[in-house]
């Protein structure tokens, strides 16, 4: 941290049971060269990858589907998130993160990924960078059902949907996953899938 404008005066856990919650006091230099003040909260669950699978040749996506809290208490009625497979890196690097996520999360083994870019999700609360990739599979790639990992609770559906329908599904308001919509918006500007 080298922003000569910053000086962190305090840093305070509010919370450490799922992740990191943090109250960072500091002084901030304004354009006038005033220093006032601030308090913020940063929310420290650490980096993500996520990743687009498609299928070239058949001109289908792989998504998953499983319950999302947060959107459960902010107004979608059942909880329930079509995504893209995406997981936190843990001590992983990303490529090595989203190949194992892909495989528990859909049940495919790919070994060829692309990393396209990568984000900061919610910068005004969220320390996360979710670095976002792109991956070809094919019936062959199969090697388990999918579906996640059950001592981490995750119960996922795998979800083989066209293409167009998948983009589709952003307009329609069923895609409302911010990863999963500018992946698929990538896949279109990209012409991944003709």
């Amino acid at each position: 941290m080298t922003n000569p404008a910053i000086t962190i005066k305090n840093i305070e856990v509010l919370s450490n049971n799922w992740y990191t919650l943090r109250k960072i006091t500091f002084d901030y230099q304004k354009k006038d060269m005033t220093w006032e003040t601030q308090i913020r909260e940063a929310y420290d669950r650490g980096n993500g990858a996520t990743i687009l699978l498609f299928n070239k040749a058949t001109q289908m996506v792989l998504l998953t589907r499983q319950f999302r809290m947060p959107t459960f208490l902010n107004g979608n009625e059942t909880g329930m998130m079509i995504e893209a497979c995406a997981g936190l890196l843990d001590k992983d690097n990303a490529e090595d993160c989203i190949r194992k996520e892909t495989e528990e999360e859909t049940g495919y083994s790919v070994k060829e990924v692309q990393k396209i870019f990568e984000v900061y999700m919610s910068p005004g609360s969220v320390t996360e960078i979710v670095y976002f990739f792109i991956g070809a599979y094919s019936k062959d790639m199969k090697i388990n059902e999918g579906g996640g990992v059950a001592d981490e609770q995750e119960n996922i559906e795998v979800m083989e949907l066209p293409f167009e329908k998948a983009y589709a599904m952003i307009a329609s308001g069923e895609i409302k996953d911010a990863k999963t919509i500018m992946l698929l918006q990538y896949a279109k500007i990209n012409k991944l899938i003709d």
